[in-house]
């Protein structure tokens, strides 16, 4: 067949996303990259800390999703020759969803039954399965749940590509993937590209995501005998395949949740294969710029499965082998002014013989990097990358949109090609405030509709507040935001009290808060937020006040103000009473103060508090039952596998 590009629907069971947070995210998801020390050579040069962020801002977090799951019709996009089929999901990211290869009818991916809502992204809502594209930040990109702009166009063979690109808000960068074809590619194509037009340095970071099956059996195959790890919150670099006994290349075998950042040679081929017992798998590789690769294992103990169980339905186990830039994530890239990074991924199925399949992992993976050298792989893809440059700085016809941010932004020559636009409403009336320095001034008990300010236009909303916005509380109250993200804890602290001066509200109230938290003034952040929550409990919709609530009560229990969550707690609304988030701060609080018995009775009841949006690496569940337990008189309980996230 020719091959073809379709826009179809697909009937999936996903779960309820919800509406994004009515807050800035101003206190941050925690990111275990960021905590760790290094104990590395000189040579290793990973950047290790560069570019790490706090927080999100000026995305806002996704934490008001449920657990329900619902069938319904979703978007995808199909790319599909005689060999492969590609299934891909434009409003989640882009994810390449499944790739079957057609010859043996067998999906080369790990593809969920479900779309799953968990707290492992850095706006907390994230799904395992398929091929995630992430960029800018540490961590799952802020733009996994999000729909990208979708467009097609044409190699000059004739063959239809898939073009999808959104805006990147934190590193202000464009960035495009094309996606297609060829009439007999046993791999499909992916060509990225990421332009930084500003003036700047800006840190980089990009990994490809790819959700694999855990085999029984299965093993990894990377051209490295040398790897970076961490343990005890420490990095250091190991000898692979064997680490404390264990070959970590057949991956079932790995006890505890971990990376391997495999470190490969500058001038060996940059691949990574995923392939069962009988040497059948997937086979990922690409132009030389994309140079590492790892492999992430959840582990085999109570907490892992516990974790495999969380994230599906009936999907079974994955792994995780990944593609990125730098060669760990616990660092970005420095990407100079006014560049382009351009580099081509290659997903296609592989198959060893019974010989190759026999062999160690040395031999195993110096003979596929003999093959992949005398076809000529390596080179192949950068002529590739080259052959297509006029095609990827092509025009498209637009299918579907994505967000308006890359429409507010100074376009330059490098990406005029890609064609965003402004939808109606917020994004519209900040375009004229940025026109006309006239900000509309909303009501006090409406959610903020976008946070846009940032060091670029920091001083024009500045120079508005002593004329055109100066008896403006969301003007006032905008520019206190940007200033505590900027940690200016003077001017901000300035910014908000005006804002509350000029109209009482709940949004400065909580920026003050933070603002309190970070400078360790506990009183007054408590004040601060316990006012911002009493107002909030006025919200009309029920997401804006489910999100300040989850906000207000994390707030209160990391000052560990457990009075303070009770009284309020008891005095809510039904509804918000029965959120587990909510309700799991409400019961630390009570065994706070002592009060076990009514502590343990409410975790206990209804089968067992499940805490939807626990965040990976946190134990607090497990730690409440275990404590709540301590002081029994039968002695050390062991803990219930529903309780039991701790897989490192």
């Amino acid at each position: 067949m020719r091959p073809e590009l379709r826009f179809e629907t697909k009937k999936m069971r996903v779960a309820g996303l919800g509406k994004e947070s009515c807050l800035p995210d101003l206190l941050g998801e925690k990111i275990l990259q960021n905590e760790l020390v290094f104990r590395l050579d000189e040579e290793d040069e990973l950047y290790e800390g560069y570019g790490r962020r706090k927080n999100a801002y000026p995305y806002r977090q996704y934490n008001c999703y449920t657990r329900k799951l619902e069938e319904r019709d979703v978007a995808v996009a199909v790319l599909e020759n005689d060999c492969l089929r590609a299934v891909f999901l434009p409003e989640y990211g882009g994810r390449l969803w499944e790739l079957w290869d057609k010859e043996r009818n067998r999906n080369l991916l790990y593809t969920n039954d479900v779309l799953q809502f968990s707290n492992l992204a850095v706006r907390n809502a994230w799904f395992s399965g398929g091929v995630e594209w992430n960029i800018g930040v540490i961590g799952h990109t802020p733009l996994t749940t999000e729909p990208l702009y979708v467009a097609q166009t044409a190699l000059e063979s004739g063959e239809p590509v898939l073009r999808m690109y959104e805006y990147e808000r934190i590193r202000k960068v464009p960035y495009q993937m094309d996606f297609w074809l060829g009439e007999k590619d046993r791999f499909l194509n992916c060509r990225m590209r990421i332009v930084n037009e500003s003036s700047q340095v800006v840190p980089m970071y990009w990994w490809s995501n790819m959700a694999v099956p855990e085999y029984e059996g299965g093993r990894v195959i990377v051209p490295a005998d040398k790897a970076f790890t961490y343990a005890d919150g420490a990095v250091y670099k190991v000898d692979i395949p064997v680490v404390d006994g264990v070959d970590v290349t057949e991956y079932q075998n790995i006890p505890r949740s971990v990376d391997y950042f495999f470190d490969i040679p500058e001038e060996a081929p940059k691949y990574v294969a995923n392939v069962d017992r009988e040497g059948s798998g997937l086979l990922q590789m690409s132009s030389k710029r994309l140079r590492s690769r790892k492999l992430f294992s959840w582990g085999n103990q109570d907490g892992s499965d516990r974790w495999q169980e969380f994230l599906t339905d009936k999907a079974g186990r994955y792994i995780e082998i990944q593609a990125g830039l730098g060669k760990t994530q616990y660092g970005c890239l420095p990407m100079a002014p006014h560049t382009a990074w351009e580099w081509l991924e290659q997903y296609g199925p592989l198959h060893l013989t019974e010989e190759e399949r026999a062999l160690p992992h040395a031999s195993r993976s110096a003979l596929l990097t003999a093959a992949v050298q005398e076809a000529g792989e390596p080179a192949r893809m950068e002529q590739i990358l080259a052959d297509t440059k006029a095609m990827a700085k092509s025009s498209a016809r637009l299918i579907s949109g994505g967000s308006g941010y890359g429409a507010l932004r100074r376009q330059g020559k490098w990406t005029e090609h890609l064609a965003f636009q402004i939808p109606g409403g917020p994004l519209e009336t900040w375009q004229k405030f940025f026109e006309t320095g006239v900000l509309p001034v909303p009501d006090v008990m409406q959610r903020p509709d976008e946070f846009l300010i940032d060091g670029d236009n920091i001083g024009f909303l500045e120079d508005t507040l002593a004329d055109s916005n100066n008896e403006n509380w969301y003007a006032f109250y905008q520019a206190g935001v940007w200033l505590t993200q900027d940690e200016q804890a003077g001017k901000a602290r300035k910014m908000l009290e005006t804002s509350l001066e000029l109209a009482e509200n709940p949004w400065a109230y909580h920026a003050l808060a933070c603002l309190s938290l970070r400078e360790d003034r506990q009183k007054e952040a408590e004040e601060k937020i316990l006012r911002g929550m009493e107002l909030a409990s006025g919200l009309a919709e029920w997401a804006d006040r489910l999100s300040y609530m989850k906000e207000g009560f994390k707030m209160l229990y990391m000052m560990e103000a457990s009075e303070k969550i009770c009284r309020f707690y008891e005095k809510m609304e039904e509804q918000l009473k029965e959120e587990s988030r909510l309700k799991f701060y409400y019961i630390s609080a009570l065994h706070r103060l002592g009060q076990d018995r009514e502590a343990l009775r409410l975790l206990e009841e209804k089968g067992g508090l499940l805490l939807e949006d626990i965040r990976e690496g946190e134990d607090s569940i497990g730690e409440l039952w275990q404590s709540l337990h301590r002081n029994e008189a039968d002695g050390e309980k062991k803990l219930p596998h529903q309780y039991n996230f701790s897989a490192s």
